[in-house]
């Protein structure tokens, strides 16, 4: 699946603002490079359907088995032997003489620091290929799906290193020329090694922390599905960003596979479309959802038409960037492969007839590509109408209670038919913003 800043953007899964978006949710990292993998895994879901099912199947184990997680290892080990093995360069020969001669005790008095630095760095060591063996004997304890047996596998053959048993071997007994000697070796022999363990262990650390997350929050792994015949049915879907969230059941198939969503500013409309598109990506991250139950196709790429900016410097308005959004999206839907495509509210940046102009043939566009799922909101009730008797069209709104003391309430239930609601007045009124204008300047 690919997904570009700005669909991750429009989705809150990062936010800019300080805010916590749904990444917050999913990060149970234990390490920052952890934390690091998962970043690029969000940015980077598996690119085929095999191989998602691999990482799906890789999740599902440490959701099961979090006990499997080595404790021994924390953020701190990882920064520990990043400044460790930093420093191997510098050291250029083996210790000899007399820092050989002086005993542990003599260390510790006169050359304190030194002693201290070279039995903390090695105890760190020690503790991460400690941690890492511990990972490897699972395979040795438990049936593991394959991508986590290879992953395992490749991490025991890295412990095969010489030095592995020796450095795991250390306590405070350890006789500093052992202590020095092995310093030196490890920085030496070990850095490479070290590192890509870093790697797998950070790669595991993403599975177990979307694991834990799916766990946590009491939310379903869904059924993958090949890519075509493109599908999305769910029930039970909710955002998972909201406290108190309303959830949804919809279904798309091949042969109504767009869906034109209708009702007042704030009903709803733009969460529901992020749900479904949050959902989405988490199914393509291997991870749990939101919801019930999901069965997905797999996606190519989720595209999303929300949150469009202008752009000052380039001299760019707000309708042109929305225009070249919307001729992005046109050329990945040139595309076999589906994608998931959201449009909310398009064409914001120009007059009520343009944009209904403007919408009305998008739409059309649109309907030329059933390979794909497009969901699109509008106020414009009257191009929703135009459209009325497509077939292929879902036509779903979101209610509001009208008073007729011109009050209102949402009630973000989701039905099927095309709204004509306004309330832009009401909310006016309601606001005080009427009153307010026609107060007349004090003296």
């Amino acid at each position: 699946m690919q997904n570009d800043k700005t669909t991750l953007k429009d989705l809150s899964i990062f936010t800019s603002d300080g805010s916590e978006g749904v990444f917050a949710l999913l990060d149970y990292a234990t390490t920052q490079e952890g934390k690091n993998m998962l970043r690029r895994h969000i940015y980077h879901p598996p690119d085929t359907l095999e191989k998602l099912k691999e990482v799906q199947e890789a999740i599902k184990f440490w959701s099961t088995h979090p006990d499997l997680w080595p404790k021994i290892i924390s953020n701190g080990t990882l920064v520990m032997l990043d400044k460790f093995f930093e420093s191997a360069d510098s050291v250029s020969a083996p210790p000899s003489g007399i820092t050989l001669v002086l005993n542990s005790f003599l260390q510790k008095v006169i050359n304190k620091q030194e002693y201290f630095i070279t039995k903390f760095s090695l105890s760190h060591l020690a503790d991460f290929l400690t941690g890492c063996m511990q990972l490897a004997d699972i395979i040795e304890q438990e049936t593991v799906p394959p991508l986590l047996e290879r992953e395992l596998t490749a991490i025991k053959d890295e412990l095969k290193h010489g030095l592995t048993k020796e450095i795991i071997g250390v306590t405070k007994d350890t006789k500093y020329t052992t202590l020095a000697n092995l310093n030196y070796r490890a920085r030496r022999e070990m850095k490479n090694m070290v590192y890509r363990l870093i790697n797998s262990y950070a790669r595991m650390d993403a599975w177990q922390s979307m694991a834990r997350a799916t766990v946590d929050h009491r939310w379903v792994f869904p059924e993958l599905l090949p890519a075509s015949p493109v599908c999305f049915e769910t029930t039970g879907l909710s955002h998972p960003l909201l406290r108190k969230p309303v959830s949804y059941d919809i279904s798309f198939d091949n042969n109504r596979n767009f869906l034109l969503l209708t009702g007042a500013n704030m009903s709803g409309k733009t969460t529901f479309m992020r749900a479904l598109g949050v959902s989405a990506l988490m199914a393509h991250l291997g991870m749990g959802v939101p919801a019930k139950s999901l069965r997905i196709s797999f996606m190519q790429g989720i595209i999303t038409n929300m949150q469009v900016e202008d752009n000052i410097l380039k001299g760019e308005s707000y309708f042109f960037a929305e225009v070249q959004r919307m001729k992005q999206t046109a050329t990945k839907l040139k595309q076999q492969a589906p994608h998931l495509v959201l449009m909310d509210e398009l064409f914001k940046g120009t007059n009520v007839h343009d944009a209904f102009e403007c919408t009305r043939a998008v739409l059309e566009g649109l309907l030329h590509h059933p390979n794909h799922l497009m969901i699109l909101s509008t106020h414009l009730y009257e191009v929703a109408q135009q459209f009325s008797s497509n077939k292929g069209i879902l036509f779903f709104y979101f209610v509001t209670n009208m008073a007729d003391s011109g009050g209102y309430e949402f009630t973000y239930e989701l039905k099927t038919g095309i709204s004509n609601d306004r309330i832009g007045y009401r909310i006016l009124q309601k606001e005080g913003v009427i009153d307010l204008l026609q107060q007349k300047d004090q003296a």
